[in-house]
């Protein structure tokens, strides 16, 4: 049954001393799968019934669904597909797919690796000599905006002025005018639109020149559903910058994190390599870069464990405290990279499974891979790293390792 979760659990998860490590407090949710907030909204954290939600073509991405739309919601006339619900996500969605994936360019990740395996080499030979190392900083961080900017053809020199502003953004995301300045919410949405005009302008450079980056596609390929809209391909391009690089940032850091603290795991990938197949997926499960999708809107009632959910509520899904679900998996606080059926939420579920998916987790293979190998008996600095401010997108701002003797 659901009753009315006391809200000081959820506000405990959201507050930043919770951060390094939530999931007792997602212990705690999950004895209420579904609970009613004090301001009308829905949190659901068990993984039976997120996975029920996420495959429910009732739960709306867009912010016109909601009764009450969330402060800092995109206004643009044109969302990017992940805020949109089908006909019109799938349409967007689908001509996006023809640039990045199969069936139409079903070499891009794999062609990629050339690309990849400099990159990594290139930032791993640069940690020669420091006597210390920020996984984030000299690594993490540089390694998907290399690739994310050669594959939308973004100049890598703009890198910091696309940074701040995607700073911005990821930080205005969990916006609660009951406790946030408004300053937070006034920035992002600057940034949204600065990033915004900056991507147009490399748009229109793009019209009648056709080229191999994802941006020059997009402008001028004609595909079975025709050509995306200016604002369209805009809106598509500010995604995949954001996204194609903040997950596989936090992805790539709580991985390294992870194997410092299991190093008995981190001798087995150094001894077997393809062992980090099976332990990214374990990871996405264990520490997965997304934690929480602050909203949806229930698009009609929608009955979630006998308790039905008013048309228009927010609905918030706590992703990762599904993973941590022990009515799904066995002992599901153990980091176990040989764990069968690993049907985790990493990556959500449903049609707006992680477009970029495949990506993300090539760039962590190859990065755990290559960092086990080539660094000399590694260990924490600090243990716990101190974290970024955002609950929704969670991992560690800095991760200073040492190396060698020590």
């Amino acid at each position: 049954m659901t009753t009315t979760e006391k809200p000081d659990t959820l506000r405990r998860i959201l507050d930043h001393s919770s951060r390094a490590d939530p999931y007792p407090l997602y212990a705690e949710l999950r004895r209420t799968p579904v609970a009613l907030q004090e301001d009308g909204s829905y949190v659901v954290s068990t993984y039976r019934e997120l996975t029920d939600l996420l495959h429910n073509p009732h739960l709306s991405s867009d912010t016109r669904n909601l009764s009450h739309p969330t402060a800092g919601a995109e206004e643009q006339a044109t969302p990017a597909f992940i805020n949109l619900d089908p006909p019109a996500h799938d349409r967007l969605r689908r001509m996006a797919m023809r640039h990045f994936g199969p069936p139409h360019t079903p070499g891009l990740v794999t062609g990629l690796e050339p690309v990849l395996t400099t990159t990594v080499s290139g930032l791993i030979d640069g940690f020669a000599g420091k006597e210390q190392i920020d996984v984030v900083d000299d690594f993490a961080y540089p390694f998907p905006v290399n690739v994310i900017c050669h594959l939308l053809g973004v100049p890598r020199e703009d890198e910091p002025r696309f940074h701040i502003w995607v700073n911005d953004l990821i930080n205005s995301i969990d916006y609660d005018p009951r406790t946030d300045p408004k300053e937070k919410l006034e920035k992002g949405m600057q940034a949204r639109k600065d990033l915004r005009e900056y991507l147009g302008g490399l748009l229109a450079e793009r019209h009648g020149r056709p080229g191999d980056d994802l941006l020059s596609r997009l402008a001028n390929d004609d595909g079975p559903d025709g050509r995306m809209t200016d604002e369209e391909i805009i809106s598509t391009a500010n995604l995949l910058l954001i996204a194609g690089h903040e997950t596989t940032v936090n992805l790539i850091t709580n991985g390294m994190l992870t194997l410092l603290r299991h190093p008995q795991v981190l001798q087995r990938l150094r001894d077997e390599p393809d062992l980090v197949v099976p332990l990214v997926e374990e990871l996405l499960r264990y520490e997965p870069p997304v934690h929480i999708i602050p909203w949806r809107a229930a698009y009609s009632d929608i009955t979630v464990a006998d308790t039905v959910i008013p048309k228009g509520s927010r609905i918030m899904l706590m992703l990762a405290s599904g993973n941590r679900d022990p009515d799904r998996f066995h002992d599901p606080d153990r980091f176990d990279p040989d764990r069968r059926d690993n049907q985790h939420l990493g990556f959500g579920s449903g049609i707006h499974l992680c477009f970029g998916g495949p990506m993300a987790r090539r760039e962590t293979h190859i990065a755990l891979t290559e960092l086990v190998r080539r660094l000399d008996r590694p260990r924490l600095v600090t243990d716990p790293p101190p974290y970024r401010r955002s609950p929704v997108l969670r991992g560690p701002v800095h991760l200073l390792i040492e190396q060698g003797a020590g």
